[in-house]
């Protein structure tokens, strides 16, 4: 487990379940559909039960860089953001701006609803196929720079489901300012 201090604000990395975090509100790798899908999407729906898939119904998608909150239903955490990831073609059309949006807009719906600890996992770096060192770049650097100018989140996790996951985001936390 890594953990790096950011102004008031800490990070931490560790490699896990994201669904099992006693934290304000785990960010979910979701579909524009918001209806569930694979991955950490699949695991969350079904860790969370019947009410998160019925209150994403009712928020009609969601844009590709955007995110839209909804209960945790059964996990421990109180909220689910559901952040949609762009698909990865080459990084030339815009892959690298939706992806940092991504985790903007994750962090400023968590503040909104007054959230101190948030859960992230590696957005796109799985059937989105955004290559994890320059997507762990982006979220270190996104994260450390919004957590600067608003200490109220305390701690951002980075719940990663494998070593060589966890080993990148470790790295882009290292090196980046």
């Amino acid at each position: 487990m890594g953990k790096y201090a950011v102004g008031q604000s800490v990070i931490v990395t560790t490699e896990g379940d994201i669904t099992r975090e006693s934290v304000d509100a785990i960010v979910n790798a979701a579909n524009t559909s918001l209806l569930g899908g694979g991955g950490v999407d699949g695991a969350i729906h079904r860790a969370g039960g019947p009410a998160i898939l019925e209150a994403c119904r009712k928020l009609n998608g969601c844009a590709t860089g955007d995110a839209k909150i909804t209960t945790a239903g059964n996990m421990p955490a109180k909220y689910v953001i559901h952040a949609v990831g762009p698909i990865y073609h080459g990084g030339n059309q815009g892959e690298p701006d939706m992806l940092e949006s991504c985790f903007q807009r994750s962090l400023e719906l968590a503040l909104a609803q007054g959230c101190k600890t948030v859960a992230f996992p590696a957005i796109s770096c799985g059937v989105y196929g955004y290559p994890v060192a320059e997507a762990a770049r982006i979220a270190a650097a996104t994260v450390k720079r919004f957590l600067m100018s608003h200490p109220e989140i305390e701690e951002v996790r980075f719940v990663l489901f494998n070593t060589a996951i966890y080993a990148e985001f470790e790295k882009a936390l290292r090196e980046t300012e």
